[in-house]
């Protein structure tokens, strides 16, 4: 039965699930936009049953997950949640640990791995090679996969920031259908996440998110540091498992193709047929097989 707890790092008051036996090598489950730990009940189960700690936060601006102070500029950009995520793990006292996320949450994973590989154990990551090469964001794509990212170009707009402010749910159950287009989610499944979006920091986080990535918006200074180090595209030393669901919505699945360059140690790639974006809920046993992979082979 998993076991809602608190914790603060220096930034966050943290809302996380903990389950699982104690002693465990522990997993850390991550999710993305717009969902939140409910994507991992399944995944959850089939861990813990193998003899695996989880730990399932709601990310910054999720849930209950709240800021320590209003002066806290409310930023989106990967170096703020890879750094959320270790100071997770400082806080939980979690020396070293499996990462497994997608969407923000796999970013923030590979965030962790690129740049602190001794606190990782191995990493399941969605679609690849999540850190952003904001240097290069100017560079377009070809049209047909500018025509998915049209939610991003909205949220540059104040139009898309009112649009999310007043239609959050509507916004984001239309990216579930989107993203996932095999997946029949029904409206209680919708509604268990949907609240997880009322979290007062929700907009601004979301907002400046996808306005940093493009180099729109200036990001907090706190994390400078981090940034500057992630603009290397720095490699990822860990073992690692790349899921890419053939029907993901927002990334093709060839997009990941050429991934592999940046996973030096021991590292899969596993094509899921009829799985859109939301690979933990949509395929459970899949995820939580990589997960336990990577579980068996660090516990060896």
């Amino acid at each position: 039965m998993a076991q809602s707890a608190r914790t603060r790092t220096p930034v966050l008051d943290v809302a996380y699930e903990s389950s699982g036996p104690a002693d465990g090598l522990p997993v850390l489950l991550l999710h993305g936009f717009p969902y939140d730990v409910r994507s991992f009940d399944g995944v959850v189960a089939l861990v813990n049953a193998a003899g695996f700690r989880t730990v399932v936060p709601w990310l910054r601006g999720y849930g209950g997950t709240q800021f320590l102070s209003a002066n806290t500029l409310r930023s989106g950009e990967q170096a703020a949640l890879g750094q959320d995520l270790l100071e997770l793990l400082d806080a939980l006292r979690i020396r070293k640990a499996v990462l497994a996320g997608y969407d923000w949450g796999g970013r923030a994973a590979c965030v962790v791995s690129a740049l602190w590989p001794q606190r990782v154990a191995g990493l399941v990551s969605c679609t690849g090679y999540n850190i952003q090469d904001i240097a290069n964001s100017h560079r377009p794509a070809d049209p047909a996969h500018e025509a998915r990212l049209w939610y991003q170009y909205y949220f540059h707009t104040e139009r898309g920031r009112n649009g999310l402010i007043e239609k959050r749910r509507e916004i984001s159950r239309l990216l579930w259908k989107m993203w996932s287009p095999n997946w029949a989610f029904d409206d209680a499944t919708f509604d268990r996440t949907a609240g997880s979006f009322d979290n007062q920091d929700f907009v601004d986080v979301v907002i400046h998110s996808y306005r940093h990535r493009t180099g729109n918006v200036a990001g907090d200074p706190r994390y400078a540091a981090v940034e500057a180090r992630l603009a290397a595209q720095p490699d990822i030393h860990v073992p690692a498992v790349n899921l890419h669901g053939a029907a993901d919505g927002v990334t093709p699945v060839g997009r990941s193709e050429a991934h592999g360059r940046h996973f030096t140690a021991a590292y899969q790639r596993r094509v899921l047929e009829n799985v859109g974006h939301n690979v933990p809920q949509e395929a459970p046993q899949a995820f939580a097989d990589a997960i336990l992979q990577l579980c068996k082979d660090a516990s060896a």
